[in-house]
């Protein structure tokens, strides 16, 4: 089957991104752009995580209402939370109400301050984990990768939750530690010369 679908403009984009009206945007501006914000990075991981399990489409249409409750992703501020935040947060319709998922944000939080400390920035030790040029194969053809699955390992021993090798994978799709946009994809060129662009935070 064809990856690429014409978009609007008649110009061919990732199929995926056909499929809900959420999803042209964020393909187009987002998806497979490199980050290296460490608030950016670390409201992925944890959306990634809380998709686990449901369609992207549920987590991206409630991204704000996420962003509200969890204090705009600010790593400090979630990793102060406590059991009444767990309590606040299972009560809020406008995100995913799973307490796991819930606790492993805030734990992912302090172990994510926890790093910086050693690392210098989630940044600097996330994008010291880019792979090599064609290490997952040709895109969109696989849900985890040599990277995702040493990332996952790592993280999961400094204690992370909701880690797992296929989340780490789509986070590292969603952040552009690789760029998955199908071959012939109008985008995939674009976020080649934003990567081209981008300069990699120092360890």
């Amino acid at each position: 089957m064809d990856k690429t679908l014409p978009g609007p403009d008649g110009r061919p984009r990732c199929r995926w991104c056909a499929s809900a009206p959420e999803f042209p945007h964020y393909h187009d501006t987002e998806w497979g752009f490199p980050v290296a914000d460490d608030r950016r990075l670390f409201e992925k991981l944890c959306l990634e995580g809380f998709q686990s399990g449901l369609s992207w489409r549920t987590i991206l249409a409630k991204r704000e209402n996420f962003r509200a409750a969890f204090h705009g992703f600010d790593i400090d501020a979630v990793a102060a939370f406590g059991e009444g935040d767990v309590e606040r947060l299972l009560l809020d319709a406008g995100i995913v109400r799973h307490r796991g998922k819930i606790e492993a944000a805030i734990n992912n939080a302090r172990r994510a301050r926890e790093l910086i400390a050693t690392e210098g920035s989630l940044a600097a030790y996330v994008w010291g984990h880019e792979p090599a040029a064609g290490e997952a194969g040709p895109p969109q053809t696989a849900s985890t990768s040599p990277t995702s699955l040493k990332l996952s390992k790592d993280l999961l021993k400094r204690g992370w939750k909701f880690v797992g090798p296929t989340t780490i994978f789509a986070f590292m799709q969603a952040m552009g530690l690789v760029n998955d946009h199908a071959e012939g994809c109008v985008i995939r060129e674009e976020a080649a010369k934003a990567r081209e662009a981008f300069r990699v935070p120092s360890l």
